[in-house]
């Protein structure tokens, strides 16, 4: 399997994922965007087409672990989100499994307060 036909299954993983998640102004989208290096959280109004709260590693002071980092990324989401009166959303992992640093990011981000 050569690079592009690799990069089209992720294409098509995520497309995959996406075709049954929207989110509304009631229960927004929190997308998941994960590197070798940094993860990124984005809570998004699909109707409205707008980034509505955003965090990443980038955020958070104490480097530690990828597994720990990532679930303060989720607790800093979730105070964002609670402080602009967003409790409940609709979990977007794109084409990433829900293991490792992006369940680790849920997981933070429902000790903080919001809900899936």
């Amino acid at each position: 399997m050569n690079a592009k036909e690799k990069q089209l299954g992720v294409a098509r993983r995520a497309h995959r994922t996406r075709s049954c998640i929207r989110g509304t102004s009631k229960r927004p989208r929190l997308s998941v965007h994960r590197t070798l290096k940094h993860i990124y959280a984005q809570v998004i109004d699909d109707q409205k087409g707008v980034t509505l709260i955003s965090a990443s590693d980038k955020d958070v002071k104490n480097a530690g672990k990828p597994l720990e980092v990532s679930k303060a990324v989720g607790l800093v989401l979730a105070e964002r989100a609670l402080s602009a009166k967003i409790s409940a959303v609709v979990f977007d992992r794109g084409s990433y499994r829900y293991h490792g640093r992006v369940a680790s990011l849920a997981e933070g981000a429902r000790e903080g307060g919001m809900k899936f």
